[in-house]
């Protein structure tokens, strides 16, 4: 079985990564010294006078880093805040920034650090010329955006309440109302007016992955604080509850994109695992035939190419406002779409800390259906032993 895009150690859409490479975990227990600070002058913080925690303060609330201008994504900031030791969280904004883009810096490699600057540049470059159609839709109103029951199990915050809108059904695949129709076709008027721009500008766009000919990323025109938004107050909380076991909790990072499929756009798509620890996939429209969603189970890089089981294998027709909601590695593609013209918002959520974790980890057995069945097949053999040496 062949896989177009399957995972790769590094992006597999072949674009610059909007997400820094540098981890959290790498600077766990790398430093090198925690000396006290005396005296009545206190010198600010630097990378050798502290060590960073082993584990995340879950209880505190990091600062706000989006107004100030980084090498690096605001959120990984705020996600990074989380590790630092107590003394070093009472400091202002200023010295904890300083501090952490020191770490940042050290482990980043320069290569990597010149091409995020690159596209920061063609990003900006792209938002000083662009004439935005609706401005409403590149700041978050939650009550504008989505359907009311959405709203209201996000605000309840619980498992019950968020089942109470959903339906599982195959494993790990959750679909549920979330996008009003007005907003729907806002989106689709920005899209069109921005593919439009590009059209009379001659402008040349990265598209959303090296599979796709057509489709927009909304991050590269404005949409990044609002995705962010999206994806830390409304698909963390869920991704907590349903997706903990790939870093559902430590969601940090997004690539936000719409993809165009119709007789003049893309028709299909290959089968392929994303980018993504978690990913959004809701139906914007229009009218259209065929394009239904194929998932064919969950597997680490190891197990990617194993062979589907028939418990795995779930269809998905696209209404257009729901949202399917499933683990990145979850297999899948999307069949041909045989008439009109169907637009999907795709939001790949990703966590640094999951993905630094997932370098020193040999067993997947938590969430590959692959290595399941691996251990479940060993530990048989064990029992199976054992009772052969006791007759």
């Amino acid at each position: 079985m062949s896989f177009d895009g399957a995972s790769t150690p590094g992006p597999i859409d072949g674009r610059p990564d909007p997400v820094t490479g540098a981890q959290p975990g790498h600077a766990n227990g790398s430093n090198n010294g925690a000396g006290q600070h005396t005296g009545a002058v206190v010198a600010a913080p630097t990378y050798l006078t502290h060590r960073l925690r082993l584990n995340p303060n879950s209880d505190h609330r990091p600062d706000n880093y989006e107004d100030l201008e980084l090498d690096f994504s605001p959120l990984v900031f705020s996600s990074l805040e989380r590790y630092l030791p107590p003394n070093l969280l009472l400091q202002t904004r200023d010295v904890k920034v300083n501090y952490m883009r020191e770490i940042l810096v050290r482990y980043y490699p320069e290569s990597d650090r010149i091409r995020f600057q690159k596209h920061r540049e063609y990003r900006q470059k792209i938002i000083s010329n662009y004439q935005r159609l609706h401005r409403d839709l590149y700041t978050m109103h939650a009550a504008n955006f989505f359907v009311p029951s959405f709203l209201r199990a996000i605000n309840e915050n619980t498992e019950q309440g968020f089942r109470n809108i959903m339906s599982e059904p195959s494993p790990g695949i959750f679909t549920f109302e979330m996008l009003q129709p007005r907003f729907c076709e806002m989106l689709l008027a920005e899209v069109e007016n921005f593919e439009k721009w590009v059209h009379e500008t001659k402008f040349r766009i990265m598209r959303p992955n090296t599979m796709n000919k057509y489709g927009a990323v909304l991050d590269d025109f404005g949409m990044e604080t609002m995705l962010d938004k999206l994806m830390e107050d409304f698909i963390r909380p869920l991704s907590k509850v349903f997706f903990a076991e790939v870093g559902g909790s430590t969601l940090d990072a997004h690539h936000g994109f719409v993809l165009e499929y119709g007789m003049d756009r893309d028709v299909d798509l290959g089968f392929h695992v994303d980018d993504s620890e978690v990913t959004l996939n809701v139906c914007l429209g229009k009218q259209f035939s065929g394009g239904e969603l194929f998932f064919r189970g969950v597997r680490c890089e190891k197990h990617v190419n194993t062979e589907t089981q028939s418990e795995e294998i779930f269809d998905y027709s696209h209404v257009p406002g729901r949202a399917v909601l499933h683990r990145g590695r979850h297999r899948h593609g999307a069949r041909a779409t045989t008439s009109g013209n169907r637009i999907n918002l795709l939001l790949w959520c990703r966590s640094s800390v999951f993905r630094e974790l997932r370098k020193y980890q040999k067993d997947f057995s938590s969430w590959c259906a692959e290595c399941q069945r691996e251990k479940k097949e060993r530990q048989r053999q064990s029992v199976a032993a054992t009772k052969l040496v006791i007759l």
